[in-house]
């Protein structure tokens, strides 16, 4: 019986790739993004008088607060390269430890969202909070105000669950990428094992044939005489 495991394990992903070519390009994909994030906060550090809230309504303790959460947020950019290098670097040199990481990070992300879609069904009026929140030159924000509240929280969810069904392809990807580099892996060690163990056990040729034979027991007669 087939285990629902290798029942989904495939070899290939998005447009008839390798799923081994799949997670590089996809390890590639987010270390580009997080490097953007990582080149924006550290710009926003650099100049503050910039990129900070200028309102006269702010206190320095906000401030402070701002600068605080910008480093949080360049050292997680900048763990998050580390992650995609290493499952870059993992699927290309084949090794499967080096996946474990990035995987694990699609995993969490992936239960971030869930959550998020459990609390708008179980609250659907952050939606109308959220709308609030925005800024009043923000576009179309009077149009999606008016809609009911149940026809928002429909297109919400209809929108994080396509989400959430990319995510979950590209956590499928990148398994079977761990799983292909795991077996290739294994593959390889028990031919090296086979192979040795055949060359230690198995004496060669010419050695073989100058060993001198055994001569057996001499007859019953010849020993009672």
């Amino acid at each position: 019986m087939i285990s629902p495991w290798d029942r989904w394990f495939s070899t290939s992903c998005c447009l008839c790739c390798h799923v081994r070519t799949g997670t590089i390009i996809l390890g590639v994909w987010y270390m580009l993004i997080n490097a953007v994030v990582l080149l924006i906060l550290l710009t926003a550090l650099s100049d503050p008088d910039q990129y900070h809230l200028t309102s006269a309504e702010l206190a320095n303790d906000l401030d402070v607060m701002d600068d605080a959460n910008m480093c949080i947020a360049s050292a997680i950019s900048l763990l998050m390269i580390l992650i995609c290098g290493m499952a870059t670097y993992g699927a290309y040199k084949l090794r499967s430890a080096w996946i474990i990481p990035f995987f694990c990070y699609q995993i969490f992300d992936f239960a971030l969202n869930t959550l998020v879609a459990v609390s708008i069904v179980v609250y659907p009026n952050t939606i109308q909070d959220y709308l609030q929140q925005l800024p009043e030159n923000f576009p179309y924000k009077d149009e999606i105000a008016a809609l009911s509240n149940v026809c928002l929280v429909l297109i919400v969810l209809l929108f994080i669950g396509c989400i959430l069904a990319f995510k979950a392809y590209l956590i499928a990807c990148v398994w079977n990428c761990y799983r292909y580099v795991t077996s290739r892996g294994s593959s390889e060690v028990l031919l090296y094992v086979t192979t040795n163990d055949t060359t230690v056990l198995l004496p060669p040729y010419d050695d073989g044939v100058g060993v001198p034979v055994k001569q057996g027991p001499p007859p019953y007669n010849t020993a009672t005489a």
